[in-house]
C-alpha cells in the first residue's frame, strides 16, 4: 500500500514538497452524474429553467472550480493550469446530466484534484439551478477516469473499477 504523502513522521499535515520534481505534461479526466426525475430532465431539455441554461452555467462553474481548487482543498498546490474543459450532456436513458472535466498543465504535480473539483462544482451548480423543481436530485459517481504524467505514470479506470 502506498504511503500517505500529506503527513510527516509525527502525523502533522504537510503540503508535499515538489521542488525537486521535474516538470512534465500532466492531464486528468474525471466524471460524474446528477440524477433527476424525468420531469426535471424535460425542464432542461425544453429550456424551461427560470435561472437560465443550467448546462452552460455549470460548465463555467466547473472551469472556475478547477481554477480555485487550492482555495477549497487543503494542501493542494496553486497551479498554472493550461487547459480546463468541462462538458455536460443530458442522458435521457439514465435520467441524468453527465459531466466530464479534463484538466492539463506542464508542472511538478498532478491535476486530479482539479478535475474532480471541476466535476463536483459543475454538479452542485446543476443542483442549485434545479432544486426549486427537484430537491431529490442525486449527485453521484464522481470519480477519476484517467491521469497521465508524472512519476506514477498513467492510470485509466477499467470496467471493473468504474
Amino acid at each position: 500500500m502506498a504511503e500517505l504523502t500529506h503527513f510527516d513522521a509525527k502525523g502533522n499535515a504537510v503540503m508535499v514538497d515538489v521542488s525537486d520534481k521535474g516538470e512534465t505534461e500532466r492531464t486528468a479526466t474525471a466524471r460524474g452524474l446528477v440524477r433527476m426525475a424525468p420531469e426535471t430532465m424535460a425542464t432542461i431539455r425544453d429550456g424551461r429553467v427560470k435561472k437560465g441554461d443550467p448546462l452552460t452555467v455549470a460548465q463555467l462553474a466547473g472551469i472556475m472550480g478547477a481554477k480555485r481548487t487550492p482555495d477549497l482543498i487543503p494542501l493542494c498546490h496553486p497551479l498554472a493550469l493550461t487547459s480546463v474543459k468541462v462538458f455536460l450532456a443530458l442522458d435521457e436513458a439514465e435520467c441524468a446530466v453527465t459531466i466530464e472535466a479534463t484538466v492539463k498543465l506542464k508542472g511538478r504535480t498532478g491535476v486530479e484534484m482539479e478535475a474532480l473539483t471541476a466535476v463536483s462544482v459543475a454538479a452542485l451548480t446543476v443542483y442549485d439551478m434545479l432544486k426549486a423543481v427537484d430537491k431529490a436530485m442525486q449527485i453521484t459517481d464522481i470519480h477519476l477516469v484517467h491521469k497521465a504524467g508524472g512519476k506514477s505514470g498513467e492510470y485509466r479506470v477499467t470496467e471493473s473499477t468504474a
